[in-house]
């Protein structure tokens, strides 16, 4: 090969993986920290961030009931997450007064979800004393995502909702009830009580409440985030989402949540 051709060929390959960092890593995207007051719920303010995956009806796969029956489960679980909002999004974790309290909403079929919930999750290990996040399954994109939730939420009943979420969001497969049934017994979990449990009304109901969640703050798509009482739309660097932290430890995220 020639140097000319050689030469071509490398700048091509820089840009490209160029444009691949910008999309993979939002760090190194430009980002100032803008805030929109929003209407509702009172006291919240958005800031939109980057890439998104979805964009559906938050409660697709939810069941096979007709469109009475579905438009009642909607209004009774946005009557119950509308009730108090903040209990809604960080339902089980309890704050100390110097960690913000963070919702992740994401599919386990969305690639930017998947980058993006590994950087939460390290960044939770990192500063432990300033964030504590509460998951939310929200499947957008289709019944594997749908059925990935359920065993997600049902492992959680035997004690075992991290070790599957982190597998899942790993996973270059998508989930099938085969599939589900060789992770639980490698995990140690017991497959029959899996099945069960996915097929249960809690977690139609915590689903169900998650969706409403969206709803409220008018998600689009996955992933998104609720931290303190700022809500992001999109992939986020960990620089932003740490200015945020700071802001809401100066603003006194509590306020907000003590009146909701």
């Amino acid at each position: 090969m020639d140097s000319k051709k050689r030469s071509t060929l490398l700048t091509i390959g820089a840009i490209i993986a160029g444009y691949a960092a910008l999309r993979t890593v939002p760090s190194l995207l430009p980002e100032k920290l803008e805030l929109q007051a929003l209407d509702r719920p009172e006291g919240f303010r958005k800031f939109v961030a980057g890439e998104t995956s979805g964009g559906f009806d938050p409660f697709v796969g939810l069941g096979t009931a007709d469109s009475t029956e579905v438009a009642a489960q909607k209004a009774a679980a946005l009557e119950r997450v509308s009730d108090n909002i903040c209990s809604a999004l960080y339902g089980g974790l309890t704050p100390t007064p110097t960690q913000v309290p963070m919702a992740s909403f994401s599919d386990y079929y969305c690639p930017f979800c998947r980058v993006q919930t590994k950087r939460l999750a390290d960044m939770t290990s990192e500063m432990p004393d300033k964030i504590a996040v509460a998951w939310h399954e929200l499947p957008l994109l289709g019944d594997s995502s749908n059925l990935a939730a359920k065993a997600a939420l049902a492992a959680k009943r035997q004690n075992a909702y991290v070790a599957f979420h982190e597998r899942l969001m790993k996973s270059p497969f998508q989930a099938t009830p085969e599939y589900l049934s060789r992770l639980a017994t490698d995990l140690g979990v017991d497959g029959s009580q899996l099945i069960t449990d996915m097929e249960s009304a809690e977690i139609t109901r915590e689903l169900e409440d998650s969706a409403a969640l969206a709803r409220v703050f008018a998600f689009v798509g996955t992933p998104a985030l609720v931290i303190g009482r700022t809500v992001v739309q999109g992939q986020i660097s960990d620089k932003m989402v740490r200015e945020i932290i700071e802001l809401e430890r100066e603003e006194g995220w509590q306020n907000v949540c003590k009146a909701a």
